[in-house]
């Protein structure tokens, strides 16, 4: 019989190698010179990675004076000048190079060049682009933009739009001091008119949370979301920085704290009427599931696990085993265990989802579109990013750029906008009465929950009929014993050898802040509703299965909770006004108290010359704490044993 030509005899592979020049660390001079160079054998990603991350160590203006050449004066009339051909031709490659660079960054960071009332950098930018490319797409791009932005409402006019669409939450009044009765009464009092949330059906409820979740999602900017831009939101003077992601932060506290409202606002219901409200949630919790919504999953499960909702044992005992067996599914999708790996293997799990290839599709019928989303839970990216600029230097020895961090950031960033362009095939239609419904519910801070709790309930010793669901544990001990496990099985490698392959950092839920003692009567720590500046939980489900790599020249790159041979990260909290419970810092084996105090101070924004008004503790475990001497070494004085958290007390 004939024999079927296989596919070798009639197509090959062909491998061509090709030279790429990294640039690793530089001065701002040099990295703006290769960004106009055009080089062939320039690293692709160069480009996009310092368009992206370049506002973390230098503004716009300054590299638009390194970056756009002076415009030459026109020549008198009747004089022609000359240049030689290899100028020219110099000349040109560079003029076409900064244009295409320009271009980009208009059309991919158009908010880097808002200057409002004149936006002079566009202007200049504008004025360049008339010069060298009149009439091109980039020029264009450059005008419209201009316009754009000078049509654009006043701040205050902005600021109503922005809540109009996300509303703000009604909020409970304060509750009164005197006793948990009176915190019931007022409950009572202040029933909301009008449906409720649940009044709704699963699927309706579930698809204006993926609507709205994903709106916010695809208006976040990825520079905002950079650790040396997020870990200053709380600085003073700060309030109207990375607003996109402060959207996206209080939508998720807006849904956790709808979930702590309508299972405990009304505190006269009985255990089996509570528990069909908390059935519901978890369906919508897997109706959010289904349509690939993490954020607001999250968020349900946030505060489902609560202390406040999580100790309600008759109520709990009345839920279905079903139901309560989903509960517990959806809950191991973001569990601790080996720094988060089920989130974040699902996650891309749900990114690669496609439908069938085309080849397989009988003839004359075109392939499914694929599903849209997923809308990711954004915490995990600022954990990330966060954890990398903390572990990393901004700048290396002789005052160069570390643009390798940059592109370790842009690994991440560059994640981000690959999800918001997925996002954008989702087709749903918003529901106005559901929206504004979510906007009216009641909403209770977490002093008041914990109360409601206690009316509804009283304590008592145990709850066994609560799902067990894992609770969560330090920051500094989930990723200690993840580093052990890799180096305990990395090939040639052991356990706690500095010279090992540099760990990797990917945290996952709520950092756990140093524990204090809890005054008589208040709530233990829950994942309730918080304020919308700080208090997302920067936890779950970063995308790829694979940690995120912080090795870069030096393969020693300290980890948070791992003790090297010459440095670690800690975390260190003090008692202020703006909100953040810890900042980390790189411990050296050089650094003193003094300086450490120093540091964690300007980290939490005190003032520095009250650096001598501060003790250092370290955080031991059993409630223990160990006073760092005033001259201390920090790094040999430290119990290795513990985890990495002190607090900054006043003397």
């Amino acid at each position: 019989p004939p024999q079927t030509p296989s596919p070798a005899a009639d197509s090959f592979l062909h491998y061509r190698t090709s030279r790429v020049r990294a640039l690793r660390a530089a001065r701002l001079e040099r990295l703006v010179a290769e960004l106009g160079s055009g080089d062939p054998q320039q690293d692709p990603s160069f480009v996009p990675t310092f368009l992206a991350t370049h506002r973390a160590f230098v503004p716009t203006a300054r590299v638009l004076g390194f970056l756009l050449p002076p415009t030459p004066p026109p020549p008198p009339p009747g004089v022609e000048v000359k240049k030689a051909e290899g100028q020219e031709r110099s000349f040109n490659k560079n003029l076409r190079a900064v244009v295409s660079v320009l271009g980009s960054w208009l059309r991919d960071h158009p908010q880097d060049f808002r200057d409002p009332p004149a936006h002079s950098d566009l202007g200049s930018v504008r004025a360049f682009l008339d010069w060298a490319a009149p009439g091109g797409t980039e020029a264009q791009e450059a005008e419209k933009l201009l316009e754009d932005f000078l049509e654009e409402p006043e701040p205050e006019q902005e600021e109503e739009q922005s809540q109009a669409w996300a509303g703000t939450p009604r909020t409970a009044q304060p509750p009164r001091p005197d006793s948990p009765e009176g915190c019931l009464e007022e409950e009572e009092g202040s029933m909301q008119e009008g449906p409720e949330l649940l009044d709704f059906s699963v699927d309706e409820v579930a698809e204006q949370l993926t609507l709205m979740d994903m709106e916010l999602f695809l208006r976040v900017r990825p520079c905002e979301c950079l650790g040396s831009v997020w870990s200053q939101r709380d600085r003073p003077g700060a309030t109207g920085s990375s607003p996109t992601v402060r959207a996206t932060v209080a939508q998720f506290n807006t849904v956790t704290g709808c979930v702590l409202g309508s299972v405990l606002g009304t505190p006269g219901l009985a255990g089996p009427q509570r528990a069909q409200r908390l059935e519901k949630w978890i369906r919508i919790a897997q109706r959010c599931r289904e349509l690939r919504n993490f954020s607001s999953l999250r968020a349900i499960l946030s505060a489902l696990q609560s202390n406040p909702i999580y100790r309600l044992k008759r109520s709990w005992g009345a839920v279905s085993r079903e139901l309560l067996s989903t509960f517990r599914k959806l809950s191991q999708i973001f569990s601790d265990e080996n720094n988060h790996l089920s989130s974040r293997e699902i996650l891309s799990q749900e990114e690669v989802t496609e439908g069938p290839p085309k080849e397989d599709m009988p003839p004359g019928i075109l392939p499914p579109k694929p599903p849209p989303g997923p809308v990711p839970y954004l915490g995990t990216f600022l954990t990330d990013l966060v954890m990398l600029d903390t572990a990393l230097p901004d700048i290396l020895e002789g005052d160069l750029i570390n643009f390798e961090k940059r592109r370790k950031e842009w690994e991440i960033l560059a994640r981000i906008q690959q999800l918001q362009r997925r996002c954008r095939g989702y087709s749903l239609s918003p529901r106005p009465d559901i929206l504004a419904t979510l906007r009216a519910q009641r909403q209770l801070s977490e002093e008041q929950s914990y109360r409601v709790s206690r009316v509804i309930e009283p304590p008592a010793a145990s709850c066994p009929s609560s799902p067990r669901v894992r609770r969560r544990i330090s920051l500094t001990k989930r990723l200690s014993a993840k580093l052990s496990r890799e180096r305990g099985s990395r090939p040639g490698g052991s356990p706690g050898d500095p010279s090992s392959p540099a760990s990797s950092v990917s945290p996952g839920s709520p950092p756990s802040s140093p524990r204090t003692k809890d005054p008589p009567g208040s709530p233990p720590a829950s994942p309730g509703p918080q304020s919308p500046s700080t208090k997302l939980p920067l936890s779950p489900d970063l995308p790829g299965p694979r940690p995120l790599a912080l090795g870069l020249s030096d393969p020693r790159t300290p980890v948070l909770g791992q003790q090297s041979s010459e440095a670690r990260v800690i975390r260190v909290s003090i008692n202020n006004d703006h909100g953040n419970l810890y900042r980390s810092i790189l411990l050296t084996s050089q650094d003193k108290a003094p300086s450490v105090v120093l540091r964690a101070l300007q980290k939490h924004n005190v003032p520095q010359p009250w650096a001598g008004d501060y003790q250092l503790f370290q955080v031991l475990p059993g409630d223990r704490e160990l006073l760092i001497p005033d001259n201390a070494n920090v790094f040999y004085a430290m119990s290795p044993a513990a985890p990495g958290d002190f607090m900054l007390r006043r003397k």
